[in-house]
């Protein structure tokens, strides 16, 4: 018999973005064959700045800098959600392109997912609050202390549904029993 080759372990970069103009979560997470690891998560703190052009530059430096320390192999943003001001929607739309901008500047892939599809992928339910995100990733990541601005796990979650929604992680459950048994966290009971 001849030899078999392995394959090289496939290591890929994913810079998770949760866009915002007084607070922009970020969260970098590695993906190494078939697992998955935290690098780093955290906010982009606008709040100080007064100027909405002035915070758009922060975004496009901070996440620059993100881009060219880490060198993420792609980017993954939250699309903005449709709500009632018109004015915030249009700040947050800037803020976004801003970020988006400064990835495609060092020429990073980038996928917008909304936000229910976050929330689906890491909970696998699309109305789950932000806690009930941030505490999946606790278990997901082994996080042990719950941060105190939730936009850190709100970008940690678009960077690993970027992940799974590039089918590389399989499930390991074998039937639907096996996987409720498996992911308890993952099924919420109703209560009426």
């Amino acid at each position: 018999m001849g030899k078999v080759e392995k394959k090289p372990l496939q290591e890929k970069i994913i810079l998770g973005l949760d866009p915002g103009t007084n607070v922009m979560g970020y969260g970098l997470i590695l993906i190494k064959g078939a697992s998955m690891t935290v690098i780093q998560f955290g906010v982009i703190n606008m709040g100080k700045y007064g100027d909405h052009a002035l915070k758009l530059k922060k975004i496009f430096e901070r996440v620059l800098a993100l881009v060219d320390e880490y060198k993420p192999d792609e980017v993954a943003l939250e699309a903005p959600f449709f709500g009632k001001n018109i004015q915030s929607m249009l700040k947050l739309g800037r803020a976004q392109g801003v970020a988006m901008s400064a990835a495609l500047y060092r020429e990073v892939p980038i996928t917008e997912y909304a936000p229910k599809k976050v929330k689906q992928s890491v909970t696998g339910n699309g109305n789950a609050s932000k806690e009930q995100v941030a505490k999946m990733l606790m278990q997901i990541f082994s996080i042990k202390e719950l941060p105190k601005l939730l936009d850190s796990t709100d970008a940690l979650a678009v960077a690993v549904c970027h992940h799974y929604q590039n089918g590389t992680i399989k499930s390991k459950s074998s039937s639907w029993s096996s996987f409720l048994k498996d992911n308890p966290g993952r099924m919420k009971q109703s209560v009426k």
